[in-house]
């Protein structure tokens, strides 16, 4: 009798560690997390303290006449929110931000993918093409506001080219002609986005569609648009969020005050505690703003499923398989497995 042939048969199967489920091995959870301690600190001097600061300052009575006090100002608890709410124009602010935000968005993407396709292919001239679409892009929002609030003029050339004379910085014009500037500044960064997702497409595709004969309406919902899905979602997301505390715009093109059309909400906190010296007050409207910034921004975290990695649990679809795999295990497997990998065998048997 050979060698092999008296070697016992667990010897023979290949042990495979079997381990439950989101559990990491130990060497991967080994990572030197000290080298994140910079960082860390960094972000909580910046971000978490005046967070913080400013959620406590939201809740005191503090204005130019409490200002030297500080930190004990009358403590108010929730009055500023409530004020904020009921006697101040912040709810017209919040629905003027998002309409004015969803609208330029789903203006800029079309826009912005129109323009990258347009320049996908070579053909001469299409870097100085390209440069000139980020012109709009790389212009300081001061600029860009002073510029057109020259031409939004009741005499200015907006008018002249027109020929009207609609009061485009006053009454509900204002509205649109806010929404049309952001749009002249938005579109290229939705164009560098699209560009980028575009540059993914491998050349082999493009031939291959090319010999099937497929349309091009084909060839943008079924090859192209697939390609862009991930770009256009940071698109979206870093646009709305962009255009909701949008400060520099409108401060430039209205002044101070702002139309009733166009009274966004970062204006409105900066009027409350620079011009009103509600400081207390201002604090509330930036801590709402902050929440609804964050709402978008959550549903795209969650979105694109950005929580699952290495280290988190299977799917349910992986469940079911890995279950019905340690079902059909041999008993020399079942040895070699861990207790906790033994009772999950028994769980799925049962």
């Amino acid at each position: 009798m050979t060698a092999t042939q008296t070697r016992p048969e667990t010897e023979r199967v290949p042990r495979r560690e079997i381990r439950p489920h989101g559990k990491t091995p130990l060497y991967k959870r080994e990572r030197p997390l000290w080298m994140l301690l910079p960082g860390g600190v960094l972000m909580l001097a910046v971000i978490v303290v005046p967070l913080l600061v400013g959620v406590y300052i939201a809740m005191l009575d503090l204005d130019q006449y409490t200002l030297r006090q500080w930190f004990s100002a009358p403590f108010i608890g929730l009055a500023n929110f409530a004020e904020a709410f009921t006697a101040s124009p912040l709810l017209h602010s919040i629905w003027i931000s998002v309409s004015l935000s969803v609208l330029v968005t789903a203006v800029t993407v079309p826009i912005g993918v129109a323009a990258a396709i347009s320049t996908q292919n070579r053909f001469p001239g299409r870097g100085l093409v390209r440069s000139v679409y980020l012109i709009p892009y790389v212009l300081p929002a001061f600029v860009v506001g002073t510029f057109f609030r020259t031409m939004l003029q009741p005499q200015g050339v907006v008018n002249s080219v027109l020929h009207t004379d609609v009061l485009w910085l006053n009454g509900s014009a204002s509205y649109w002609a806010l929404a049309g500037v952001m749009v002249w500044t938005s579109w290229p960064f939705v164009y560098l986005l699209s560009l980028a997702g575009l540059q993914a497409v491998d050349n082999e595709v493009h031939e291959a569609a090319a010999l099937d004969g497929v349309t091009w309406w084909a060839k943008l919902r079924y090859i192209i648009f697939p390609y862009l899905r991930g770009p256009l979602s940071l698109a979206v997301i870093i646009s709305i969020l962009h255009n909701i505390n949008n400060f520099t715009l409108p401060f430039v093109l209205f002044g101070i005050p702002l139309p009733s059309s166009v009274e966004v909400m970062p204006v409105l906190t900066y009027i409350a505690s620079f011009q009103s010296f509600r400081f207390g007050l201002s604090a509330a409207m930036a801590i709402c703003s902050l929440v609804i910034v964050a709402i978008p921004l959550f549903v795209y975290l969650r979105a694109v499923k950005l929580d699952t990695g290495d280290d988190a649990g299977p799917t349910r679809k992986q469940r079911r398989a890995d279950r019905a795999t340690l079902a059909a295990a041999d008993p020399t497997t079942l040895a070699a497995a861990t207790p906790a990998a033994a009772a999950d065998i028994d769980g799925a048997r049962a």
